[in-house]
């Protein structure tokens, strides 16, 4: 058995109950998103397979928000398939720092393997997609879908972000509608305009529906009135 046949095998089985929006299909997803971009760049391909299908191993915020887990144990997984010590160390560090609250700290670690696999696991956080999976993770925390007297809090720290409650129109301004212009890759960056458009429409019809026209919260993004998403 290949060291990625064995992978995919011990990704399905530790995401068997996952949360619907990062389960195995998330991480089939990012890992299929990953290669895509990866073909356009000159990388490890073993490291990028490879953290691919490993980085949601053991998402913090359904681990009591304990962010060494997931890292933890893609190492010990890795290791005994004997793979590469450079490899494995390559892969954990990847899966330690790609994460969207990461970027609220100072950057420790970066690799264009780990920015290839950052912008296929953003990618899979908008577009149509995207929007499916904010609201299945909002109906698994119970959240709101929307309340017009909570504005999105876009300046919080990571323990802000990591704790927050906020209805999930919230999330769009707060990290969805942010996630285009955080892309790394090129390819990444094409992919990444046409999902966010697709936002942009699907907020307009929502709050149209609601019963009212699209709310500008775009200051709260930069603190001014001119930046657009």
């Amino acid at each position: 058995m290949s060291e990625i046949t064995a992978t995919i095998a011990f990704v399905k089985q530790q995401l068997a109950c996952a949360e619907a929006g990062h389960n195995w299909f998330h991480v089939e997803r990012v890992y299929k998103t990953a290669q895509q971009i990866a073909q356009h760049e000159n990388v490890d391909m073993l490291v990028v397979k490879l953290a691919a299908l490993l980085h949601d191993i053991a998402d913090s915020k359904f681990n009591n928000g304990d962010e060494e887990i997931g890292p933890t144990k893609a190492v010990i997984f890795l290791r005994s398939l004997h793979i590469a010590e450079n490899v494995v160390l390559h892969v954990q560090q990847i899966i330690k720092h790609m994460s969207f609250k990461n970027s609220f700290d100072a950057p420790t670690f970066s690799s264009l393997e780990m920015q290839i696999v950052q912008d296929a696991d953003r990618l899979d956080a908008i577009g149509a997609i995207g929007i499916a999976r904010a609201f299945a993770y909002g109906g698994y925390k119970n959240r709101e879908l929307y309340n017009p007297a909570i504005p999105p809090k876009t300046k919080q720290t990571k323990q802000e972000y990591k704790n927050s409650q906020a209805p999930t129109i919230n999330h769009f301004y707060e990290k969805l509608l942010l996630l285009k212009d955080t892309m790394n890759t090129a390819t990444g960056k094409k992919m990444a305009l046409q999902r966010h458009q697709f936002m942009l429409a699907y907020l307009e019809q929502f709050y149209a529906e609601w019963g009212h026209g699209l709310i500008d919260y775009t200051h709260f993004a930069d603190g001014t009135d001119g930046h657009r998403f």
